[in-house]
């Protein structure tokens, strides 16, 4: 039984509706991610389903005793405790008990009590549920979920108040880690991780027994995490089965099947009109009569709207001239700061040839953004040199956008790339979703977002033919990550990738730099070629031993109406028929589960029992036969 659901919410502002008529539900271990353009109303949503907020329309409902804890995306953590002491918060009740065992340990010691037995039998008890609730293994919890956001020993005696932004973020993550609520919902949690971290994150969620709900941007993330979509966008929300790129394929078939949909009715329509406007006042008029009376009623009931095409970025990223073949030279190179003892990267000799990508990775602070500004010129390096190669043309999109005047308008800004025609220019914006007024807004007033896409309008203007990119995709809704990664994918020239965007690594990288404190390893080759060789580097036997142990999987070739294999893979035609009938039938399924648990919650509370156990029996139904038609639709999917 789900353990939180919503019926027919809706939440408004004044006249306008934000969203309207979600019903969903968090089942037991369920691991969801929601997503949709930034301005959606997932946080919105978040909020209200865990009862921060109040729904303007419909009802949520929470199992007795549910626990949730929540990640905002600007969580705040204040108080005089250390970072240790913070987290010691999460077992205030083991360390309760544990107190408890000290005393009755001391009791135990005195030969003179009268009660002796009972304080033995009473230590007894105690220690074992003391144990069994992982009371000596508690402050090994802590350490290990420190170490894996990225926190080492010497953080553990610094106050929270004196931590960073990002080290707050991380420490009220690990502190709702070690609570282990029954429901974690999580707003942005990748946001202030480096690539080890979220791995580690994810490896602890994939073992989480709780449920898992987060709203997120980090595609990559999402692929290896969740197994439903909660698509978030025009007031409406939609559910797809599988994880990311699931999804992704899903919303595209379904977008085509409404668009087919569509323009088959409007085809069927302009038909009906064209007879009714040539028999209207001929022989065939009471025809005529008929088909326009079955035609208003078509129009006012049973009328397929035009499916929605959200605004999109329009990127072009032309070079105005070719680069010689090779780009970028490194020899000796060491890159670091001249006050600094030793160097932040001791770079190998590097050639970057044109039309590679190369994706800089490593853990924050050890200095990538530091060798980017160092090929730049913006810094001289520590010892060696780096040079570009023949005709190559510099474009560079900065982290923290420090490149952009904050007292500038967006038409100043823009302008002193190219000079252009006012309306020139507010056209060219446009096409980075900056329409009417907004041309004149300062870039001070700009959101993060919206400084990453003016960033990117200016470096499209400039016809760069080597792009030095450090975290393009930082505060980019997914749409726009999407439509950047397909024109850097079409990219003439070269790239040199600073990202934690895993996604975007695996999709454009030729090869891997990996960057750690004092050094630089090159990886000739794709990143999950990189994962693997870095896997088996780290824990060869292990990998041996998982090549050898692991049975081979059965490869499924299609599945009938039934479920059961077929002798031969579907069509295209069949798969995509198959799959539309099964979602369809699925998401009947999962709306009846939530009626039918809004109906058992009103009939326990009237202590209706003979419908309570008629309710109870047919929820149990539904929800076998839900689990049947998603284990038959993930057969259409290996």
């Amino acid at each position: 039984m789900s353990i939180l659901t919503a019926a027919r919410v809706g939440r408004a502002f004044g006249a306008d509706d934000i969203f309207k008529n979600i019903s969903v539900e968090i089942p037991h271990g369920a691991r969801i991610a929601m997503v949709g353009p930034n301005g959606a109303g997932k946080t919105t949503l978040l909020r209200i389903l865990i009862k921060l907020d109040e729904p303007s329309s419909g009802v949520v409902n929470h199992a007795k005793g549910l626990t949730i804890g929540f990640l905002p995306q600007r969580p705040e953590l204040f108080g005089e405790r250390t970072l240790w002491d913070e987290m010691l918060t999460a077992f205030a009740e083991l360390r309760a008990r544990e107190d408890e065992l000290n005393i009755l340990a001391s009791h135990m010691g005195d030969p003179d009590r009268s009660d002796a037995d009972a304080v033995i039998e009473r230590y007894g008890k105690l220690q074992e549920a003391f144990e069994t609730a992982g009371g000596y293994t508690f402050e090994t919890r802590i350490k290990q979920v420190l170490a894996g956001l990225g926190f080492v020993e010497t953080d553990y005696h610094t106050p929270i108040a004196i931590l960073s932004g990002g080290q707050k973020t991380r420490a009220f993550l690990a502190r709702l880690l070690l609570e282990s609520p029954d429901v974690l919902v999580l707003d942005e949690p990748t946001n202030h991780l480096d690539i080890q971290a979220v791995e580690w994150l994810e490896g602890f969620l994939n073992t989480w027994k709780g449920a898992v709900l987060v709203v997120s941007h980090d595609r990559y993330f999402m692929d290896h995490v969740v197994n439903v979509i909660w698509e978030l966008d025009w007031g409406q929300l939609e559910t797809y089965r599988g994880n990311y790129t699931a999804y992704v394929r899903q919303r595209e078939e379904r977008h085509a099947a409404q668009w087919a949909d569509f323009e088959v009715q409007q085809e069927k329509i302009a038909k009906e009109e064209e007879y009714i406007r040539r028999n209207m006042a001929g022989q065939n008029t009471r025809q005529a009569k008929g088909r326009l009376k079955r035609l208003d009623r078509l129009k006012r009931d049973e009328l397929i709207t035009r499916p929605r095409e959200a605004r999109a970025l329009k990127i072009r990223l032309d070079t105005s001239m070719r680069s010689g073949d090779k780009v970028l030279m490194t020899r000796d190179l060491r890159i670091g700061y001249p006050d600094s003892k030793r160097p932040l990267i001791e770079v190998p000799d590097l050639t970057l040839y044109r039309g590679e990508v190369a994706a800089l990775i490593g853990p924050n602070g050890v200095g990538k953004t530091t060798f980017l500004k160092t090929l730049l010129g913006k810094l001289e390096p520590m010892a060696g040199e780096n040079k570009l190669g023949a005709s190559v043309k510099v474009g560079y999109f900065a982290q923290a956008h420090e490149l952009l005047d904050p007292a500038h308008t967006l038409l100043d800004e823009l302008l002193t790339v190219s000079p252009m025609l006012i309306s020139e220019a507010r056209s060219y914006l446009a096409r980075f979703l900056f329409t009417g007024e907004d041309v004149y807004r300062t870039v001070g007033t700009l959101s993060g977002g919206e400084r990453g896409r003016l960033a990117l309008a200016k470096l499209a203007l400039d016809g760069a033919n080597f792009l030095l990119l450090d975290e393009p995709t930082n505060h980019l809704d997914i749409p726009a990550q999407e439509v950047l990664q397909a024109v850097l994918a079409e990219f003439a020239g070269t790239i040199l990738l600073v990202s934690h965007d895993r996604y975007l690594i695996d999709a454009l990288a030729t090869q891997i730099w990996a960057a750690a404190p004092g050094r630089m390893e090159v990886f000739k080759g794709y990143y999950q070629e990189y994962l693997a060789a870095r896997d088996a580097k780290l824990a060869p036997s292990k990998a041996v031993a998982a090549s050898h142990s692991a049975p081979a999987k059965p490869i499924k070739t299609g599945n009938g109406s039934n479920g059961a294999p077929l002798s031969r893979p579907l069509s295209k035609w069949e798969h995509a028929k198959r799959t539309a009938s099964l979602e369809q039938e699925i998401h009947e399924l999962e709306i009846k589960l939530v009626q039918l648990s809004g109906d058992l919650g009103a009939a326990s509370t009237a202590g209706n029992i003979d419908q309570v156990r008629e309710l109870g029996a047919a929820y149990t139904a539904a929800q076998e036969k839900l689990n049947a038609k998603m284990e038959e639709w993930e057969g259409l999917y290996v």
